[in-house]
């Protein structure tokens, strides 16, 4: 999103699974009587008296039932000795969340513009393949400012998110001119129940995404826009709608990684394949870009310090995959099991 001109799920790494060791069954030989039973190597108590008259085959068939649960108690003893040792206790695991499953929309609301919140007019967000696609088809012929956002359902406040992106295709008929090849990022977001039916953007900060036009000249990615906010820059406050990044220029259909580092309301990087282009300090609420907003929503100089996260869909066809988060927040006492050392903001009702 960019009304004034710009210049215009990284997969984490598989996690090891901790072995669980179990008692070890044997069995013995069946006689054609059918006498013998299978064991386990726990020995077991004498049968009780009310079980003396029992045949041969139902004592075999009592015999494996306490085998079994003995291997069923073995068996929850070592997935709890994993979950709390292997694997929880390891302060340098990353735990990334898949805030898309790549299945299907499940924990992500649509907001539209000229739509009431829910409702994801015309389809335009769907999941084909494994990834979350942006289109209009459905818009019948005329794209008519229907501004579209998908929200993930839970705000964040300290937090690494990742994406793949792409841009296919041609602007839809009636997206303005500056929405080619044009998507974002939206973080610091407001609910979208906040939002009124026409409101045309949410008041957030956004991780402008733009794709190269193929025409040699630079256009980059990673940028920073402001719908009803402002933020800090190189120490001072800026006004501009958008902040151009450092990046390079991306043509084509190619697949982009794109992260957004946020930590509270003091400092945002934006990341293009692992090179940070932007950095940018005290996002906050300023009037400006924002319309149809309820005023309620809106105070002049409020620092934003968590918020929600949403992809874009602005009249150009973009793909997303591998729509991750890490979250910075959390229990940072080194005693407890969920302790993490790369957590940066400290939660102590996290702590277990």
């Amino acid at each position: 999103m960019s009304v004034g001109r710009s210049n215009d799920g990284r997969v984490p790494s598989r996690e090891r699974r901790a072995s669980i060791p179990g008692p070890a069954i044997r069995k013995t030989s069946t006689s054609t009587t059918g006498h013998a039973c299978s064991e386990c190597r726990h020995s077991l108590a004498p049968l009780p008296p009310s079980e003396v008259r029992l045949t041969n085959t139902t004592r075999c068939r009592l015999r494996a039932l306490r085998c079994a649960a003995l291997l069923a108690t073995s068996l929850s003893l070592a997935c709890a000795g994993a979950t709390k040792g292997s694997i929880a206790s390891d302060p340098d695991r990353k735990d990334w969340i898949d805030l898309f499953n790549g299945r299907n929309l499940d924990g992500w609301t649509a907001k539209i513009a000229k739509h009431e919140v829910g409702e994801n007019f015309g389809n335009t967000f769907r999941v084909v393949d494994g990834v979350i696609q942006a289109r209009y088809d459905g818009y019948g012929g005329n794209y008519n400012a229907q501004f579209g956002h998908l929200y993930y359902d839970k705000p964040f406040s300290y937090y690494l998110v990742s994406t793949e992106y792409r841009f296919l295709g041609e602007l839809y008929p009636g997206a303005p001119s500056y929405t080619l090849r044009n998507s974002g990022i939206m973080i610091h977001s407001q609910d979208p129940r906040t939002m009124p039916r026409d409101q045309n953007f949410p008041i957030s900060i956004e991780d402008q995404l733009l794709g190269g036009l193929s025409n040699g000249r630079p256009r980059t990615t990673g940028n920073m826009c402001s719908p009803g906010t402002m933020v800090d820059f190189n120490g001072k406050p800026d006004t501009r709608h958008c902040i151009n990044s450092t990046s390079k220029t991306y043509d084509g259909d190619q697949w982009v990684l794109s992260e957004t580092l946020v930590l509270g309301d003091s400092i945002v990087k934006h990341i293009i394949n692992h090179d940070t282009v932007l950095v940018y300090t005290h996002p906050r609420q300023a009037a400006g870009v924002v319309t149809g907003f309820d005023p309620k929503q809106l105070t002049e100089g409020k620092l934003l310090s968590s918020g929600f996260i949403a992809l874009q869909a602005e009249g150009h066809n973009v793909d997303f995959r591998n729509v991750r988060l890490l979250n910075l927040e959390g229990c940072m006492d080194p005693k407890n099991a969920n302790y993490k050392r790369y957590y940066v903001k400290s939660n102590p009702a996290a702590c277990r």
